[in-house]
């Protein structure tokens, strides 16, 4: 059997097969393992398995990519939708206030769209949904959010933070595709920075905010900075002082608090996480 002309005929027709393998290389020093460890008649069962994922699987690398492209496009939808009804609300102060959220309205909407064209141009169908799709009130939770300006913020701060977490904790999937996790993180960077500003707008207002509490422009310990419990879950988690097995707070002989070391790093959420903190906001 030589496996370099099978290889090659499948070439003919799919010319991307070892893309989808894993590099050129890396295939045909698979194939020579395999070649080299199993009996010939066992070697068409592991070429098919081989195949299999490229092909048939459905965690292969590329279905991994557009799922997770799909569930951040699914977080750009919500957000998008959120603050165009927030702009749309009437009760944005004008002038910075109202500049910024329109600002970072026509960001969501930007993101959404990149990502649609992104998935369809991979040949795979980009989810969708439209303003019936979601309850900003999350069952009720927060009613008066599109008519008392320190809810709004209050939400609108809890999307952006979970935003952070999400896109972090899905750089992963993206690894195989430098095009798709270079994007990714332009989007996590740009997301860090709407978190940043509604924070400082919140903490410009002191609206909803607990008496004692400090909002800064990134999140101390598992603080929320709003006075529910409703959000909790966004910040559960952050509070950690560890970074690959080292502790922060006395790392070269520092003094570094706890919250001071909790502050320096931002925690990743999975998928899960980020579905169930979410799931009340669809309608």
């Amino acid at each position: 059997m030589n496996i370099q002309n099978i290889i090659s005929e499948i070439e003919k027709t799919d010319p991307e097969v070892y893309e989808k393998l894993d590099t050129r290389r890396s295939a045909m020093k698979s194939f020579a393992k395999v070649s080299s460890k199993i009996a010939l008649a066992a070697l068409p069962f592991a070429l098919g398995s081989m195949f299999k994922k490229a092909y048939g699987s459905p965690t292969s690398p590329t279905d991994i990519v557009i799922d997770t492209l799909n569930f951040a496009l699914t977080l750009e939808y919500l957000e998008s939708n959120f603050y165009i009804k927030a702009v749309n609300s009437g009760i944005i102060p004008a002038g910075a206030a109202l500049t910024a959220m329109t600002v970072i309205r026509d960001h969501e909407n930007e993101h959404v769209n990149f990502l649609k064209t992104a998935i369809s141009a991979a040949g795979a169908t980009p989810v969708s949904f439209t303003a019936a799709s979601f309850d900003f009130t999350a069952g009720g939770t927060f009613p008066g959010v599109f008519s008392d300006y320190g809810t709004l913020l209050a939400v609108a701060q809890t999307f952006e933070d979970t935003g952070v977490r999400a896109y972090k904790g899905q750089a992963g999937n993206l690894i195989s595709n430098n095009d798709y996790l270079t994007a990714a993180l332009q989007i996590h960077s740009v997301e860090a920075r709407h978190a940043a500003h509604i924070r400082e707008m919140r903490n410009a207002t002191n609206l909803l905010v607990p008496a004692g509490v400090e909002v800064k422009p990134w999140i101390t310990l598992n603080q929320s900075g709003i006075g529910t419990s409703a959000v909790q879950a966004s910040y559960d988690g952050e509070e950690s002082v560890m970074q690959a097995g080292i502790a922060i707070t006395n790392i070269g002989g520092a003094q570094i608090s706890a919250a001071a070391a909790s502050e320096a790093f931002d925690e990743p959420l999975t998928k899960e996480q980020i579905t169930a903190i979410v799931t009340p906001f669809f309608a």
